[in-house]
């Protein structure tokens, strides 16, 4: 029996296979996120049936998905048996439409445990949108400040690893904000795929009442964070990390030559794109170095000439923060930052009010109750 249920029952299930049967456009697009795409038509039938369904109408349009389908319908369902491994199915198209009641109707003759989402894909960017559509989230941010450099990757990252909610904006961008951001890593998502991304964390974050993210302006790349996470940012606690300018420097050269000739290019293509702050001729040296491998004196210029002066942040503790902390080492700024959260008065506040599995905290004390405005 086919159980059909709204887009908030799909995301409560646990233990169960979500199944995109759009087409691989439509998938690569954006996508319920831990959704695996077992296509009923590709990108061509899909548009083939679209243009009969235009020019001679829905019967027309079914028979032919009917007869394009119907040849590979038991290699369909083998591949969805593979998923599934005996877990219940939680399908979808773009609408709730043919597709979704065909491929329910197939698997659930096949024995399946099947669940069809009402509405499809498109209930689900309603139900996104309004998520991020609030005036404020029902959680508190804890916000990573600092100077280029000084680990809040890093440090997000070991929160992430023990247990703590995370939002690491710039890891599902696949973007580290300024014009060597895409160095070395992957495309981007779409927005549509980033914001599902996000709701998917802070939902899992919401038990936790807060939710820790490194401070971001607007736009990561061709993304842009939704307002209602940097309205949060400038009312949520404000933790500064600090480190030396060397060991700053090998934590950069770590992370952004890491790949094929060292990224040379890459590096020489995002400094060129500095030229309009730096000048044709420092950008030229500045390459040439590069060139040379000389990657320490390359982004140690990089850091006291442009960046620290255009985020400002402090190199040392300051009272304008809730927390300072650190970074030459990790492992005692990740257990400092840890244990301050645990402490702070939203940490895994239930709805009823009381509060559970309060940590120790080490660091006096948390903070008052005052948001502290800066995005940084």
């Amino acid at each position: 029996m086919i159980k059909e249920i709204n887009v908030t029952e799909a995301l409560s299930l646990n233990d169960a296979l979500i199944l995109d049967v759009r087409s691989e456009g439509e998938y690569n697009e954006a996508t319920i996120p831990g959704a695996v795409n077992v296509p009923l038509l590709d990108n061509v039938e899909r548009a083939l049936v679209g243009t009969v369904y235009k020019k001679e109408g829905p019967a027309q349009a079914r028979k032919l998905g009917l007869e394009l389908v119907s040849p590979r319908l038991a290699r369909w369902v083998e591949a969805v048996d593979r998923l599934a491994c005996g877990r219940r199915v939680v399908l979808f198209c773009w609408r709730g439409g043919l597709r979704s009641h065909f491929a329910a109707s197939v698997l659930d003759t096949m024995g399946f445990a099947v669940y069809r989402i009402l509405g499809g894909y498109k209930a689900y960017r309603r139900y996104v949108n309004s998520y991020l559509g609030v005036e404020e989230l029902p959680l508190k941010a804890v916000v990573i400040h600092g100077l280029t450099g000084v680990g809040k990757t890093a440090l997000l990252r070991r929160l992430a690893e023990e247990g703590l909610p995370v939002l690491d904006l710039e890891g599902l961008a696949r973007h580290r904000g300024s014009v060597y951001g895409k160095i070395g890593l992957p495309p981007s998502p779409s927005q549509k795929m980033f914001e599902g991304f996000i709701v998917r964390d802070l939902m899992a974050a919401e038990k936790k009442g807060i939710f820790i993210v490194e401070c971001e302006s607007r736009r990561l790349g061709n993304l842009l964070v939704p307002a209602v996470i940097l309205r949060a940012m400038e009312r949520g606690y404000r933790v500064l990390l600090y480190d030396t300018l060397e060991n700053r420097v090998r934590r950069i050269c770590q992370e952004y030559t890491r790949g094929p000739q060292q990224n040379v290019p890459a590096l020489q293509e995002a400094t060129s794109a500095l030229e309009k702050y730096l000048g044709a001729r420092r950008v030229a040296e500045l390459n040439q170095l590069l060139a040379r491998e000389k990657f320490d004196q390359v982004f140690s210029f990089l850091l006291t000439r442009h960046y620290d002066p255009l985020y400002k942040y402090p190199a040392e503790p300051s009272p304008d923060y809730d927390l300072c902390v650190s970074t030459a080492d990790m492992d005692e700024a990740v257990s400092r930052v840890k244990r301050w959260i645990m402490s702070l008065p939203e940490y895994e506040r239930v709805k009823g009010g009381e509060l559970d599995g309060i940590g120790e905290n080490t660091a006096g004390g948390p903070p008052g109750p005052r948001p502290v405005p800066g995005a940084g």
